[in-house]
């Protein structure tokens, strides 16, 4: 293996991927698999750079003052290019014989030009002004137009020029001119596309190694123990529920219907209906496309449901054997997430997740190694997101809902559990509405598919999120119209500011320059995305996540006050929300650099207005 030549802190230049312009950067680690060294421009950018693309800077000034040192014939011949190359001077004509000589020389300057043009290139530092520029940003920060979007459609089929390579017929001014035009445009183009490579993470969330190590035994004591707690007839926290026998949580009857259910919803998936769209571009600049028909998989669902209880199946089967359930979906997870650990062992390199490559087996296991595995076309993670786990809980409260007309022998069901079913059904058929939106979140984006993601796609989200339906029957709560007009209230408020903030980001996202948009404003960054300043975005970094909270509140308000245990899901989701928050802040950083930071400046609260 070869050594690194240059040290972390050293202090380089380093070549701008897709430019011939060199700029002092820190290198700040290296990769010993990649042979990358990761560099920071002085504007925050973090990249991922050759060691032939970094140079030092003792032999960055040594080449520029040989360059400058050429001898006068050369500085002639330099001078020469602002008139046409096949034509003399003034009053002089030249004999063939001179001509073949001048184009010699020039060959011959052309190539030692381009030998010194690293150390000219250090004249082009960024200075405090001209560093905004090389960020992709003017020096007005806030924008409502599309000038840039505009400009990198015009240069697109660009690209493709060679520079120096050709001689130009044009005037010095003029060449000069498209330098600087193309300089700009590869700097605001070239930094869309290109990605850092995939790299050993090093900064390990979740508390490390030991830290998942325990959550993945802390997970499931977790659902087992809510679901134990709320079987009791006095659910406080104090009073610890009696621990089942073994062999009564696990009935295979139930691992079998549990395995029917994730299979019906992967056929589901695999119908030919529904438009097929593009995700984000990934490091290697590959596209993936998704099948969008979620929606159609509700509607074949419930279709499925009616038939059943048209067929007078007991569908309070799912309460009674609420545990076996559970205790199959995690077996099923388990299984599942080391089977996504063994075929992550041979995925090739830019496949794997950059939050899931630390070279520690329980890390990577818990956080997901492999960024997107698939069979064929059959994607493991995006079908597990939204299909098994998130339809399943509708169902649940649904078996909930008939559960308590039996039980306590009721012709309809209590307000508390219709307010809680209607609330849940509406959050579920908006998210699989809105299917498309998922496929830019930090699940499918950024986090690999492993335990974390499996077991709380299979697991936590039915079983958990369906905790105030599991609550109310064994423990009726009955509220007056009044109330129950409040709650939804609430719920209404925290739904609007959700979707409407989710909307806003989605179409900005799609289309930039859309009229309906002009009103936005927004910064620009040097990835060629902007930052929205205004409307939800400008009110808070995440008015998404304030209206989730809002609503988690809604769907336990009917429980009543009696325990805190319905309350359980608001808490867990704050927690996970902020939690969730800070890891955006700290990917946000390195992606945006001062940009980020402006935006920080310009909406300082996070998640709660006037308070956090």
């Amino acid at each position: 293996m070869p050594s690194r030549k240059y040290a972390d802190g050293e202090v380089v230049m380093g070549r701008w991927p897709g430019s011939v312009l060199y700029y002092e950067v820190q290198v700040t680690s290296y990769d010993d698999v990649a042979h990358l060294y990761t560099v920071k421009y002085k504007d925050g950018t973090e990249l991922a750079l050759k060691e032939s693309d970094i140079r030092s800077q003792s032999s960055f000034k040594q080449r520029k003052s040989q360059s400058s040192s050429s001898s006068p014939s050369r500085r002639s011949t330099s001078r020469s290019r602002s008139r046409s190359p096949g034509r003399p001077g003034r009053g002089r004509r030249r004999s063939s014989s001179q001509s073949r000589e001048h184009k010699d020389d020039k060959k011959k300057t052309i190539q030692e030009t381009s030998l010194a043009l690293p150390a000219v290139l250090v004249l082009f530092k960024p200075s405090e002004n001209n560093t905004k520029r090389y960020n992709g940003e003017p020096e007005n920060t806030e924008k409502n137009d599309t000038s840039c979007t505009i400009l990198e459609q015009k240069l697109k089929p660009d690209l493709e020029v060679k520079h120096f390579e050709q001689y130009s017929l044009r005037s010095r001014k003029d060449e000069k001119k498209k330098e600087e035009i193309y300089s700009e445009k590869k700097i605001f183009t070239t930094v869309k596309t290109v990605e850092k490579a995939p790299s050993k993470t090093k900064e390990l969330e979740f508390g490390g190694r030991i830290g998942t190590f325990m959550m993945i035994f802390l997970l499931p004591a977790t659902v087992f123990y809510l679901l134990l707690m709320c079987k009791q007839d006095d659910p406080s926290l104090l009073n610890f529920p009696a621990l089942p026998a073994l062999e009564s949580l696990w009935e295979t009857r139930v691992f079998g219907i549990f395995l029917l259910w994730f299979f019906l919803q992967a056929l589901f998936y695999l119908l030919p209906i529904g438009k097929v769209v593009e995700g984000l571009p990934l490091s290697s600049g590959k596209k993936l496309q998704y099948r969008i028909n979620g929606f159609y998989a509700f509607i074949f669902t419930a279709a499925a449901i009616g038939i059943l209880l048209y067929l007078q199946f007991e569908l309070h089967y799912l309460y009674d054997h609420f545990m076996q359930f559970a205790v199959s979906a995690a077996a099923f997870s388990l299984a599942l997430s080391i089977y996504l650990y063994v075929r992550s062992l041979k995925a090739p390199e830019e496949e794997l997740a950059p939050g899931g490559n630390s070279g520690y087996f329980i890390y990577d296991f818990f956080t997901g190694h492999e960024l997107n595995p698939r069979i064929g076309s059959f994607d493991l993670k995006y079908f597990c997101e939204l299909r098994p786990g998130l339809i399943g809980w509708v169902v649940i409260n649904l078996a909930m809902l008939l559960a308590e007309m039996k039980i306590h022998n009721l012709s309809m069901p209590s307000l508390s559990m219709i307010l809680v079913n209607s609330f849940q059904l509406l959050y579920v058929v908006d998210a699989l509405w809105n299917e498309e939106a998922v496929l830019t979140t930090m699940d499918i984006t950024h986090d690999g598919f492993g335990f974390m993601l499996a077991f709380g796609d299979l697991v936590w989200v039915p079983f958990v999120y369906s905790l105030q339906a599991f609550y109310l029957v064994g423990h009726p709560t009955v509220i007056s119209w009044p109330v129950a007009a409040a709650i939804t209230i609430v719920n209404c408020i925290g739904y609007y500011i959700f979707r409407s903030a989710n909307s806003q980001k989605n179409a900005f996202r799609r289309n930039p320059a859309d009229p309906k948009l002009a009103n936005l404003k927004f910064i620009p960054t040097a990835t060629g995305k902007g930052l929205l300043v205004t409307g939800w975005w400008g009110f808070v970094r995440h008015p998404n996540y304030l209206g989730d909270i809002i609503m988690a509140l809604a769907w336990s308000l009917p429980c009543g006050f009696n325990h805190i245990l319905p309350y359980f899901y608001v808490i867990y989701f704050i927690c996970l929300l902020v939690h969730r928050e800070a890891r955006d802040e700290h990917h946000c950083k390195q992606k945006y650099g001062l940009a980020w930071e402006r935006y920080c400046q310009r909406v300082p609260y996070r998640i709660f207005p006037y308070i956090y």
